[in-house]
């Protein structure tokens, strides 16, 4: 009983650490189905985590961070597809640049305003998400098996968790059961034959953009409103990159996607649990090797496993309008 109550723990842990990588590992989706590739969701994550944290801080109202963070990520998506879209500049460029920008207006900014050593003040009450029970939780919590799984697992999470994983059926509703989302994937596969078809190829990578700021924006805002009570200076801590490896680990399928942020969460989650504990036949193991642990496994699982991906033909690719 033990052991399952630990595995419980640590499932929940997964599901707890999977939401950012699953809302930003969707962003990247939307815009790499277009066409668009974007090494700048870290960038991103981290904007709009210190944008929701200040705002929450300041305002005290979760909603409004909620809302900054958004707003804050689909601005620097914007700028992303003006250089990528408009100006057909390096898309990898692009993205590393945003992301070197924001690490450091965030520390700037936060000591600035907070003088808190780039953190934001810690939040509490209506400034931050509260976890939410679901019917009948505290009710079943003793019952052998079925309790913890209802009670710890399922129940107990943040309105953004619940969301978060929404969003993988509407991700694939849109992708593949809305015009919207086909004259998507055309954009990335064969831009010029859409645009003989009289659409828009520039309006719709844009549109895709704008998606993955509003998708970032969440993955943001949930790292400071909800996870942790506040802005910490470089908070997302390679997430952005581990949900690009997910995606291509996922092979651009949003089911996929949800199965390998979980996989990758699980990573990250075991490893907490091990720190400190020592292995059976190795014993202690350094602390920084277990933090080390997912990123070490996610290279594996992409060299070994993964086979070959193929990414949309047309990804990269700056469209010039045939004349």
């Amino acid at each position: 009983m033990d052991f399952f109550l630990s595995l419980v723990a640590i499932l929940e842990s997964t599901i707890r650490l999977s939401v950012p990588l699953l809302f930003a590992a969707l962003a990247g989706l939307f815009t790499e189905r277009a066409g668009v590739f974007d090494i700048g969701l870290e960038g991103k994550m981290l904007g709009a985590a210190f944008a929701a944290g200040a705002v929450a801080a300041v305002t005290g109202s979760v909603w409004l961070g909620l809302a900054a963070g958004i707003l804050v990520s689909v601005a620097l998506s914007l700028v992303h597809g003006y250089a990528a879209i408009t100006q057909r500049g390096s898309q990898i460029v692009s993205g590393v640049a945003i992301n070197f920008i924001v690490a450091g207006a965030t520390v700037i900014l936060g000591e600035a305003w907070f003088r808190q050593g780039g953190r934001t003040p810690a939040l509490s009450g209506s400034a931050r998400f509260q976890t939410i029970d679901l019917p009948f939780a505290d009710a079943l919590r003793g019952v052998p098996i079925i309790g913890p799984i209802y009670s710890e697992l399922l129940s107990g999470h943040f309105l953004l968790t619940y969301l978060a994983f929404a969003m993988v059926p509407l991700t694939w509703w849109v992708l593949y059961r809305t015009r919207f989302g086909l004259r998507l994937r055309a954009v990335g596969e064969n831009p010029g034959a859409v645009d003989t078809a009289g659409i828009s190829v520039v309006w719709m990578r844009y549109r895709a953009v704008i998606c993955c700021g509003i998708l970032t924006g969440f993955a943001g805002a949930y790292l400071s409103l909800a996870m942790t009570a506040g802005f910490v200076k470089g908070m997302t801590a390679g997430k952005g990159y581990i949900a690009l490896a997910a995606l291509i680990f996922a092979k651009w399928r949003p089911v996929n996607v949800m199965f390998a942020c979980l996989l990758f969460g699980f990573l990250d989650a075991l490893s907490i649990r091990l720190q400190g504990n020592p292995l059976p036949l190795i014993g202690q193991v350094p602390v920084q090797f277990m933090q080390a642990l997912p990123y070490l496994l996610t290279v594996i699982l992409l060299a070994g496993f993964i086979g070959k991906a193929i990414p949309p033909k047309a990804g990269g690719v700056p469209y010039v309008k045939e004349r």
